[in-house]
């Protein structure tokens, strides 16, 4: 496989026609090797418009849902980031190269293990990935709160309020919410103390993340 021409036509033809068009945002595409977060045996994936298991239930999202939301979120330079659900740990990887510090929460210690070397091996040193349980993720990082920018890497039925309040004021929470077959990547934003916007951004689906609340169903 001629990998530089693999994604450049991944950039080209799946997510440039996604609505990215942020250029710092496709050069960083160009620059961050995703086959390097892919499973050994998947490579042949790494630039392909699907989702890549990880094992475990996890996987990779497609690579114009992962560049859509960097470019939604507008990482700044000076700017702390939480993601909670490291995987490959190739978002955190992106989000590193836009962040001052990123700090990626992990249940999964196969996964954690996986991400931190691929993170290592590609020189990323502002990234933290972290070990937790599926109930401390879903509680975000309130100790080290307030973040400029929160990104959910899977989906939710709904985003707890928990996590909204580790904003600042300012800042910008990403996620998928709903059910199958209809979920939809959101854009929180924290416009004052009490006060949230919130855009849709593009229909998707992704996997579950643990541990968050479902809605209540009603047997009759």
């Amino acid at each position: 496989m001629n990998t530089e021409l693999a994604r450049f036509n991944m950039i080209e033809q799946q997510i440039r026609p996604w609505e990215v068009l942020d250029q710092a945002v496709l050069s960083l595409l160009a620059t961050v090797r995703r086959e390097d977060f892919v499973p050994p045996a998947l490579k042949a994936l790494a630039f392909v418009d699907t989702q890549v298991p990880l094992g475990e239930g996890q996987v990779m999202l497609e690579p114009k849902v992962e560049a859509r939301l960097l470019q939604e979120l507008q990482v700044q330079r000076h700017e702390r980031v939480l993601e909670v659900g490291t995987g490959s740990g190739f978002m955190a990887a992106l989000l590193a190269h836009r962040a001052m510090q990123v700090i990626s929460l992990e249940c999964r210690p196969s996964l954690a293990l996986n991400a931190r070397a691929s993170l290592a091996r590609n020189g990323i040193v502002n990234a933290r990935v972290l070990d937790v349980t599926a109930a401390e993720g879903a509680r975000g990082l309130p100790g080290e709160a307030p973040f400029d920018v929160i990104l959910l890497s899977g989906s939710v039925a709904e985003v707890p309020r928990s996590l909204l309040q580790q904003l600042k004021i300012g800042g910008r929470l990403a996620a998928v919410v709903g059910e199958e077959p209809i979920m939809r990547a959101r854009l929180f934003t924290r416009a004052g103390e009490a006060a949230f916007t919130e855009t849709d951004l593009f229909d998707t689906v992704a996997p579950r993340l643990e541990a968050y609340a479902e809605p209540t169903r009603f047997h009759f």
